[in-house]
């Protein structure tokens, strides 16, 4: 036997996994998407049917990755610093530019950081993620506490979007999901990530195109029940008129359904490299410049009453494809990066703390070295 002190064991070069990559930018192009669609869908059948299926899974399938690559540990001091420079500080800092935008256009802007300002809701769900998992992971049977929480949640009025507690709450469940698939190296074991049969990715797609049909031919139902706002996570059972004891069992649909669409889409992202692989490791430049973009679109009512349908939507759509590329590109990154990725060494009393480490611009872990090929873990002791 060797001894561990004069022949260490050599550490293997970590590479990236392009299928994480390949689903994080996937998922911020559905995050455009569905907003840049969202104007059409007063007007336009097929354009609301297509904003509640992507509604239907998409923060669900980004709250899952997120999940995955988040530690259960105790936090070091330079972890609790990430949460600070790749959290709190874009999050004040975009809040702020909200405020002065919201006051130049429209003459009026409530400054309330803790009444987040449209998409910056998510940054806020990452922070009590982060905050709350170790909390979770000593708990038995943790995926059933926090599937029990996200439903809930609904029945309680007093939690609201209040930092965005209500949304946050409800999608705990999924970003626990991520954080147990890792934790129980599911995707490993099973060998999820190699090479797909052909009757699986036809499967997935039959089950993308059933829920697409679903959401068409009943699209009067689903307008009739207001069925998006239900999707969003960020209001109380009551408040969306479901004042019955049973109304929970509408946010349990919508979990299983989430979960299953997820399931389809993740098996529909491709395992290898593409040649948009790259802008997967920059989602929170998309995430958080897109509405920016898309602002003064929205609010000028030029979305509105576009017809016909069949050539209005398929140009919106080519649109939120090529803004997701556009602002995940190097020229943006390097403008918008003080704003996106601040360090402010200045705040801390250890100055290293802020160091950027690669430019760490994605909070759902797409820029740590741990996304890669981790070392293998040791055989548990069966029980």
């Amino acid at each position: 036997m060797s001894d561990p002190q004069t022949s260490p064991t050599p550490t293997r070069p970590r590479r990236r996994v392009p299928f994480w990559d390949n689903a994080r930018f996937a998922c911020i192009v559905l995050v455009v998407l569905g907003h840049a669609t969202q104007r059409l869908t007063y007007d336009s059948d097929v354009a609301l049917s297509l904003y509640l299926l992507v509604y239907a899974f998409h923060m669900p399938a980004f709250a899952i990755i997120s999940g995955y690559f988040s530690k259960a540990g105790a936090p070091g001091r330079r972890q609790m610093a990430r949460v600070i420079t790749d959290i709190l500080l874009p999050y004040l800092i975009f809040e702020t530019l909200w405020t002065i935008t919201k006051f130049l256009v429209e003459g009026q802007a409530n400054p309330n950081p803790t009444q987040p300002s449209w998409t910056l809701w998510f940054l806020l769900a990452l922070g009590i993620f982060r905050l709350v998992l170790p909390y979770l992971a000593l708990l038995r049977w943790p995926l059933l506490w926090t599937f029990v929480i996200s439903i809930g949640v609904g029945y309680l009025p007093n939690i609201d979007s209040t930092l965005s507690l209500s949304r946050t709450l409800g999608l705990l469940f999924f970003f626990t999901l991520g954080w147990w698939l890792r934790e129980h190296d599911v995707v490993d074991r099973l060998r999820l990530l190699r090479s797909r049969p052909w009757w699986l990715v036809v499967g997935a797609s039959a089950v993308i195109a059933a829920a697409a049909a679903v959401a068409y031919v009943y699209v009067d139902v689903w307008r009739d029940v207001n069925l998006r706002t239900w999707l969003f996570y960020d209001e109380g059972y009551a408040a969306l008129g479901g004042e019955q004891w049973w109304a929970g069992g509408i946010r349990i649909a919508l979990i299983a359904i989430a979960l299953i669409l997820s399931t389809a889409f993740f098996v529909l992202v491709p395992r290898r490299a593409t040649w948009w692989t790259a802008f997967g490791q920059y989602t929170m430049y998309v995430y958080l410049l897109h509405s920016f973009v898309l602002y003064p679109f929205r609010e000028s009512g030029v979305l509105r009453g576009l017809d016909p349908t069949w050539i209005w939507l398929p140009v919106v759509c080519v649109a939120a494809v090529l803004i997701a590329l556009g602002l995940a590109t190097r020229p943006v990154r390097r403008v918008f990066r003080p704003l996106v990725e601040p360090r402010w060494p200045w705040l801390f009393a250890d100055r290293t703390l802020a160091a950027r480490e690669g430019h760490r611009s994605d909070p759902t872990g797409s820029r740590r070295p741990a996304t890669a090929d981790p070392a293998p873990r040791a055989p548990r002791t069966p029980r």
